[in-house]
């Protein structure tokens, strides 16, 4: 590591220091801090978008020159203060990935970096140029925060931490302060182990560390807009809204994995005690206004209601029985030309066909 001059301190102790006790006190458990500049995955990044593996997620490509280098992301920036937050991995498995359960992470985070940084002015006793961002800004998070220091990336392409796994959310709070910065994480620990590359339900783990989105259950079920591809259908098996395959049989996991202790992540009412037959039922029947309820503030809603929709009806297709018959039969009379057609799609499937439908 090329240190870096120290910034202003309080009394004795290093700004880098209370920056980040202050970090823990707002409840991170990870921080690092880096220095912001040409992203080392920039060429990986280009491979990755070059052969197609971004899908409809446009905006990785219109944001791409941006993403090769964080500097350009807040003009006068020149370090990035990296967090990451646990949402627990030790609860069961289920229909919806464990980071959706529970309330929008962007907020929760977005919200305390920011406080983060009203801290770091106070303390400065001036204005200090910056801005936080969690997963929507043009930033390759994983790139700034193996450069943090806080993992390396997985062959499932998830940023793993040797003590605390991969079940955590990634943040960053950009500034224009002179920071010294900590030893990026130099080491991988994934050895010879593949069990992510052959538990991955649909192979969107191509090769290691590269991963193809448009085969990923999170991007079928979530980022994807239209028809989810027939093929693809029958793989999705009981996902609902996202993956966490790749991260469950990881051995970081498995030996590291924490309860979540963050009450906003704490699963919501309409996602406790149901499986997916159950909740995918219950979405097929519910109605706009029910779900603005439901998932107000809830990282679901970026599916969007038909989205969901479309979600339920290929599970029911693939876990449900010829009792679904009725709420899918009634799906065919949906506003949403998505619904109908994944409806259909489930009604012709054996476990849910019945003699009068095929008639």
């Amino acid at each position: 590591m090329t240190a870096t001059p120290a910034a202003q301190t309080a009394g004795d102790t290093r700004m880098e220091q209370l920056v980040k006790a202050r970090a823990y006190g707002l409840g991170f458990d990870l921080v690092g801090i880096t220095q912001l500049g040409e992203a080392e995955t920039a060429a990986a990044f280009d491979a990755w978008l070059a052969r197609g593996y971004a899908g409809e997620m446009a905006y990785m490509e219109r944001t791409a020159e941006k993403r090769r280098d964080s500097r350009r992301a807040i003009e006068g920036a020149t370090r990035a203060i990296v967090v990451a937050m646990s949402y627990g991995g030790t609860e069961p498995s289920g229909p919806v990935a464990r980071y959706a359960r529970g309330d929008d992470y962007h907020d929760i985070m977005v919200g305390r970096l920011r406080e983060l940084h009203g801290w770091i002015e106070e303390q400065l006793g001036r204005v200090v140029p910056g801005k936080a961002y969690v997963d929507t800004g043009p930033l390759l998070e994983r790139d700034l925060a193996r450069r943090a220091g806080l993992g390396w990336f997985g062959k499932n392409t998830m940023l793993i931490h040797p003590r605390a796994g991969s079940f955590f959310f990634l943040g960053a709070l950009l500034v224009d302060l002179d920071l010294e910065v900590d030893a990026p994480f130099a080491s991988d620990h994934c050895g010879t182990c593949r069990r992510c590359l052959d538990a991955c339900p649909t192979g969107a783990l191509v090769d290691a560390h590269v991963v193809d989105a448009t085969r990923c259950v999170s991007y079928l079920t979530i980022e994807l807009k239209g028809d989810i591809p027939e093929a693809m259908r029958p793989l999705i098996g009981e996902l609902l809204y996202g993956c966490d395959v790749c991260q469950e049989v990881c051995p970081w996991n498995v030996r590291f994995a924490r309860e979540n202790r963050v009450p906003e992540f704490t699963p919501r009412d309409s996602l406790t005690n149901k499986n997916a037959r159950e909740l995918s039922q219950d979405l097929l029947a519910m109605s706009p206004e029910e779900f603005s309820a439901a998932f107000k503030g809830s990282s679901m809603k970026r599916a969007k209601l038909r989205g969901l929709k479309r979600n339920a009806a290929v599970v029911l297709g693939n876990v449900g029985t010829a009792d679904d018959a009725d709420v899918l039969t009634r799906a065919l009379d949906d506003e949403e030309p998505l619904v109908r057609e994944h409806a259909r799609w489930a009604l012709d499937r054996p476990r849910c066909a019945t003699s009068e439908f095929r008639a």
